[in-house]
């Protein structure tokens, strides 16, 4: 699939099949996130991969709507720490690499937030100056993704301005 592509047909998944994803396909997953770019190339992120199901099952207990985690094939977590202003944004960078990525190769995903940050923390084995920002399912899609036409979007004049708002 090209990159134009790739990126506009993206949807978030979550109903995944039974079907583990290959090391490989993962590795590529992750080397996407470790590419992405950072604030004065600090590169604040680590990544938590968790194939484990009972600690995908804690781990769903952290976020207030993640009950669905523990049915994904594998979930990475993105974390942060130390000193930096960007680091949130750079995790969001990175978690969003790993999502086009994986989608290029026909894995479906979706973010995930952790409301309670101890208990993510907590449960990860984290630092204690480290706290994940973000959680991504990924998993190959149970069901057909939605076509989302681009009708289903606001007018392009409420998202885009020219010179000023």
């Amino acid at each position: 699939m090209d990159t134009y592509k790739t990126v506009v047909s993206k949807r978030d998944t979550r109903s995944f099949l039974e079907k583990p994803i290959p090391q490989d396909e993962s590795r590529r997953i992750l080397q996407a996130a470790r590419m992405a770019g950072s604030s004065k190339n600090a590169q604040p992120c680590r990544f938590i991969v968790i194939d484990d199901q009972s600690v995908k099952v804690e781990l769903a207990k952290c976020g207030d709507f993640a009950a669905w985690i523990p049915a994904s094939p594998l979930l990475v977590a993105v974390a942060v720490g130390g000193p930096g202003t960007r680091n949130e944004f750079d995790a969001g960078r990175a978690a969003q690499n790993m999502m086009v990525a994986a989608w290029g190769e026909g894995i479906g995903s979706c973010p995930v937030s952790m409301h309670h940050v101890d208990c993510a923390r907590d449960v990860l084995g984290l630092p204690d100056d480290y706290h994940v920002v973000i959680v991504v399912a990924f998993g190959y899609p149970s069901k057909q993704q939605k076509k989302v036409p681009e009708a289903a979007r606001k007018p392009w004049d409420e998202y885009v301005h020219a010179n000023r708002w």
